[in-house]
């Protein structure tokens, strides 16, 4: 537990929000994105925005894997398990987020499709070892944080012969979704003055992508880590910039996050996988070079080429502002529907289901705190 109590320690807390209390202009407001949902929880769970000046504002971002999948891509899965009757993978997260016609992964399996949920990419190579004589599909989803394991599947699977076993790939990319919500920010979209940095996905792609942001968007990122003392100090780092009229990409996770990331990763995510040229976000649309298809000579694991499938519209649960919380232009309490009809027992959007979503985040930490 030494790490994690380093990182908690509540004299050093105090000794942060001073410090941030002190660096704050008060003629000011600090509007500031942490983009991973991560870093949402820690916010709520740990009581941050509690030891903030009234002019920091945390402004929650669209980097949960789960939240930004339309549901026009789970209504694929279902599709792909209940017409074409394959063996469905998935992480747990996803079973529960609605898809078109308040139906989920969850209701599907409960009808008797063969959906199962997975912990890791072996589980699936695993499944589709013990039964050869059936379809296996990895659902395939998350930032590029997840998606060497899948490269690694994928070469796993083409060493072994594995001819049952194929991706259903949504993996998608941080830089196209900050890059939007910065381009629409202003009257029209959210007002923003710092990014706080995703470290998970930062530790594969490393500090050097986010380079486009203070070069084109005048806004300062810091790439902070997890736990509550790692945003605190993220936060003043952020603060600093700001009041010093400098804008640039600095790293506080230094522990994990170098500039380069992580080279083998990368390669092996070059190799597997190709950009889209656009691929839908729920809230923020269709955006090029925002995902990734597998490339043309893994062709024969991809579970679109391989089953032939269409979507119909889909059409988002009336009065949900999944949309809107994703990109940062409402707040969970903005929602009609939080914390009446829609709970995580009963989810209406995926902001309430995923462990990393904002609504998710509010009802566990802090709903009770605001008056709606």
């Amino acid at each position: 537990m030494k790490y994690i109590d380093e990182f908690r320690d509540r004299d050093l807390a105090r000794g942060l929000a001073a410090a941030i209390a002190a660096a704050a202009d008060p003629t000011r407001q600090y509007r500031l994105m942490e983009f991973c949902g991560g870093h949402t929880h820690a916010i709520f769970r740990y009581g941050l925005a509690d030891l903030m000046p009234a002019n920091v504002r945390f402004i929650h971002g669209p980097g949960c894997p789960v939240c930004v999948l339309p549901m026009a891509r789970i209504d694929h899965a279902i599709t792909l398990a209940t017409q074409h009757g394959v063996t469905l993978c998935t992480y747990a997260d996803l079973m529960r987020v609605p898809a078109g016609e308040r139906r989920s992964l969850l209701k599907a399996k409960a009808a008797g499709a063969d959906i199962r949920m997975i912990y890791s990419t072996s589980d699936a190579l695993r499944i589709a070892r013990e039964d050869p004589g059936r379809q296996v599909v990895f659902f395939a989803i998350g930032f590029e944080t997840t998606t060497p394991p899948t490269a690694v599947a994928a070469k796993v699977a083409r060493a072994e012969g594995l001819e049952n076993f194929s991706i259903f790939c949504n993996h998608v990319l941080t830089p196209p979704a900050l890059r939007t919500i910065l381009a629409t920010a202003g009257p029209d979209g959210v007002r923003l003055d710092g990014i706080l940095g995703p470290s998970h996905v930062s530790t594969v792609i490393g500090s050097q992508p986010y380079g486009f942001v203070p070069q084109l968007f005048g806004k300062p990122v810091v790439i902070a880590g997890f736990e509550p003392l790692d945003v605190m100090q993220s936060t003043l780092m952020l603060i600093r910039q700001l009041n010093e009229g400098r804008c640039e990409v600095e790293n506080q996770y230094t522990r994990t996050v170098t500039a380069e990331g992580n080279r083998k990763a990368q390669a092996l995510m070059a190799e597997v996988f190709r950009p889209r040229e656009t691929f839908e976000w729920r809230g923020l649309g269709f955006l090029p070079d925002s995902a990734l298809r597998l490339a043309d000579d893994y062709a024969d694991l991809d579970a679109e080429r391989r089953f032939a499938v269409t979507i119909g519209e889909v059409r988002e649960v009336k009065g949900c502002e999944c949309p809107a919380i994703l990109r940062g232009v409402k707040e969970p309490t903005d929602c009609k529907l939080f914390g009446t009809v829609c709970t995580p027992d009963n989810p209406m959007g995926s902001c309430m289901v995923s462990s990393e979503g904002a609504c998710a985040a509010y009802w566990s930490y802090g709903r009770f705190r605001y008056d709606h």
